[in-house]
């Protein structure tokens, strides 16, 4: 199975670097491809893609955990190590699903934006970067894929080479470095301390060798959670999402928001739970400043996206929001908590990844960018716009919609943990956050569908084609269906939680 976990790894990394690599061999590289080369490149990028989710998925859920691979060593004893484990699992599995429903949907949406065979070349090299990512046995192997996958999308955020989007670049790649070193900073004592640098359920901080060092070492578990965070937009670091989202295109704005987020949040998981122990940072300066920065950041996100006009802009606060929910349930340090926060992670990557998939729609059919440009839109797109409303019901919470059981999980696995005044903070935010978070997506939904006078365009169908709206379809089915049947997800997320705590 080692075989399968490299395929899976190297295959789309290898065929996306060609695909740059012909690029750049071009005299005309503006040149507009022919028909036939852009047919040949969507059909070269759908079988790497679907050949790399079925290796993937394969090597995750037909392989022993017990299995790994090393692909060279750094130093004597710190290898680039793949390990298969449970979370490894259930990452690889979300992200195989919307990487491959979004590079379905970008082969009609980059005909827009145009420049394909780069985009995808990128785009290719990010999906091998993140399944590495996935399955890294050690906290290095981790460190050195999640430089690797900041530098591969810095590409698709700057895609138009507009000022705005070359900025927002620049933006993005000196959160992510800065917030970088702060894991590298705490990497360090994390060799000193620990037994291992693999991942050890439980952690692998030696208490013995740590004793008389716990100030130092709670420091560098802090800058680790902040370091990490940024990917997660947490507090005080979150400003290059609002930044980046608008100025690249939506496939790219869908997948940041989907799934690299939730890097961050895998590599906060890998420290908290994996390297130190969540019982090192129980009770400590460091859990009560985690949960305090979580709880102001869904507050914030939320509040910012409802003030905010730019519908893209809005989805983006609202993920900074979002995916502190999912930090919030771990800085409790509870399995309950913790169950529902890898619940959110996953439900959050569909639904998020639907709502920039739609607001990709608007652009591309309509042109509209603006949150007040969208009343009458349920008129000329309605399936479009149910997609986005099944999306948001699910994200506002609404049973029986999968949001309603991540946020259940997380309101009572804070009640439940012993961590004071934040046991009720905790639901009360998130319970505002909720309040918020409707009226800044379901009003979207109620002037689509009902723009009394506000609309003044004619209601012709500009219903985007079946290859825009087969993903975002399948995409909002999941948020419904996973809330119908969430069991084998609740008792998978709960073996995961219970392992390590």
């Amino acid at each position: 199975m080692s075989v399968v976990i490299l395929l899976a790894i190297l295959l789309p990394m290898v065929v996306g670097m060609a695909l740059l690599l012909v690029l750049a061999a071009k005299k005309e590289k503006d040149a507009q491809p022919t028909t036939e080369e852009l047919k040949r490149l969507h059909i070269t990028v759908a079988a790497v893609l679907v050949a790399t989710a079925a290796l993937g998925l394969a090597a995750a859920w037909l392989g022993s955990g017990d299995e790994g691979v090393t692909l060279f060593y750094l130093m004597k004893d710190i290898p680039v190590y793949f390990r298969i484990d449970e979370l490894g699992k259930l990452y690889v599995t979300f992200i195989s699903i919307v990487w491959v429903m979004v590079g379905m949907y970008s082969f009609v949406y980059m005909s827009h934006e145009g420049k394909e065979q780069r985009f995808f070349g990128y785009y290719l090299i990010v999906y091998g970067v993140l399944i590495a990512l996935s399955f890294s046995g050690n906290i290095v192997t981790l460190y050195l894929f999640y430089e690797l996958m900041t530098l591969a999308t810095v590409p698709l955020v700057l895609h138009n080479g507009s000022r705005e989007a070359i900025m927002a670049a620049l933006k993005y790649l000196f959160y992510s470095m800065c917030g970088a070193y702060m894991g590298l900073f705490g990497i360090f004592f994390l060799y000193r301390y620990c037994d291992t640098l693999e991942f050890v359920p439980g952690g692998s901080l030696n208490m013995s060798l740590a004793q008389g060092h716990g100030t130092i070492l709670l420091i560098a578990v802090f800058l680790m959670i902040l370091g990490f965070g940024v990917k997660g937009g947490m507090l005080p670091m979150h400003a290059w999402l609002p930044t980046a989202h608008p100025v690249a295109p939506s496939p790219a704005s869908a997948v940041l928001s989907g799934i690299i987020v939730k890097s961050g949040v895998l590599a906060t998981i890998r420290v908290v739970f994996f390297m130190v122990g969540a019982d090192f940072i129980r009770g400590t300066w460091v859990q009560t400043a985690w949960m305090t920065l979580t709880l102001i950041t869904v507050f914030m996100g939320s509040l910012l996206a409802f003030r905010e006009k730019v519908f893209k802009k809005r989805l983006a606060y609202s993920t900074v929001s979002q995916a502190s929910y999912i930090l919030f349930g771990l800085s409790v340090l509870q399995p309950q908590a913790m169950t529902g926060a890898l619940l959110h992670t996953v439900f959050h990557a569909f639904i998020k990844t639907a709502l920039f998939l739609t607001a990709g729609v608007f652009i591309f059919k309509c042109h509209k960018t603006r949150v007040e440009e969208l009343p009458g839109i349920g008129r000329m797109m309605p399936k479009t716009l149910w997609c986005f409303t099944f999306a948001s019901l699910a994200l506002v919470g609404i049973p029986p919609a999968s949001g309603f059981i991540s946020k259940w999980y997380l309101a009572q696995g804070a009640l439940q943990a012993k961590v004071g005044v934040y046991g009720w903070m905790g639901p009360v935010v998130l319970l505002a956050s909720a309040l918020l978070t409707a009226g800044y997506l379901l009003s979207v939904t109620t002037k689509g569908f009902f723009p009394g006078e506000a609309a003044q365009e004619s209601y012709e169908d500009k219903e985007p084609s079946m290859g825009m709206l087969l993903p975002l379809i399948i995409l909002a089915a999941l948020t419904l269906l996973l809330g119908i049947f969430p069991n084998p997800l609740i008792g998978f997320a709960g073996r995961i939680a219970s392992s390590v705590m």
